[in-house]
């Protein structure tokens, strides 16, 4: 019997032994490049649902202090004296960085100010149209005014998104950063805009100095914020400085007709 297996080895022919092994290492190989493209895949849809659906409650951890020195950040952007860099949280290891909440790092984006300052903006906006119909604010008042400038804010905010987003993409770092992020420093605008409809309820004579004013301070700091963005938070960015202070510039000079469209309640 054993003569017969050695007799068998001896006589099997060697391309067949060849043959057979390389359909093995084939066999693995494409194991593993299946494998790779699973966890391939894999990460492409965890970045992708991390991005679209990040944690809201994060962007909500504020305090008073934070708010008191975002809102000078955000009306006053040329007085910041510290740096633009987020906090990261821990040593910084991980491949993915984490950042400390709004409350520990005033460069962090948060949804509460945007939110009340949207609200802020649609009441008064409400109080101008009632102004501006024989001087009653509660007398011509309908519900109607709100939702007409409540959709008015919405449709600029969107406006805002849209510009952020394509200025991000245009300078190769669109899809790296949260589309909570980019809603909440989109939303920074309604601070200008509500500090230039208070204007117009007391002295409409300002309206249009405090408008350029708040379009210049909400462009410097978009234009601060993106460029961090860029160096710090993205993968790859478009390194052409010439390409990307004309695309920052653009972005920043949005900003006049955008405030301008947002103050221009009941004219």
């Amino acid at each position: 019997m054993a003569d017969a297996q050695t007799s068998s080895l001896l006589f099997t022919p060697a391309c067949y032994t060849y043959n057979q092994t390389a359909d093995q290492i084939s066999t693995v190989l494409n194991y593993v490049a299946e494998s790779d493209d699973l966890i391939g895949a894999s990460q492409f849809v965890q970045t992708r649902i991390e991005r679209y659906i990040s944690n809201p409650r994060y962007y909500f951890q504020v305090n008073e202090e934070y708010v008191k020195n975002k809102l000078k950040v955000v009306l006053f952007p040329f007085l910041h004296k510290g740096h633009w860099m987020r906090t990261v949280e821990g040593d910084g290891g991980k491949l993915k960085l984490t950042f400390k909440p709004p409350m520990d790092d005033v460069n962090a984006p948060d949804l509460y100010i945007p939110v009340m300052a949207f609200a802020t903006y649609v009441l008064l906006a409400g109080f101008l149209l009632g102004f501006h119909h024989k001087g009653a604010i509660f007398g011509r008042f309908s519900p109607e005014m709100l939702s007409v400038q409540f959709n008015t804010g919405l449709l600029c905010w969107l406006l805002q998104v849209l510009l952020v987003e394509a200025t991000l993409h245009v300078l190769g770092g669109g899809g790296d950063v949260p589309l909570l992020d980019i809603i909440a420093y989109s939303g920074y605008t309604f601070v200008g805009a509500s500090v230039v409809l208070a204007t117009r309820l007391f002295t409409s004579s300002l309206y249009h100095a405090v408008a350029l004013f708040e379009s210049f301070c909400m462009g410097v700091f978009l234009v601060k914020t993106m460029k961090r963005i860029l160096i710090s938070e993205v993968q790859s960015f478009e390194k052409n400085s010439t390409k990307r202070n004309y695309v920052l510039l653009f972005m920043a000079s949005a900003q006049i007709p955008l405030l301008f469209l947002l103050g221009t309640v009941g004219l």
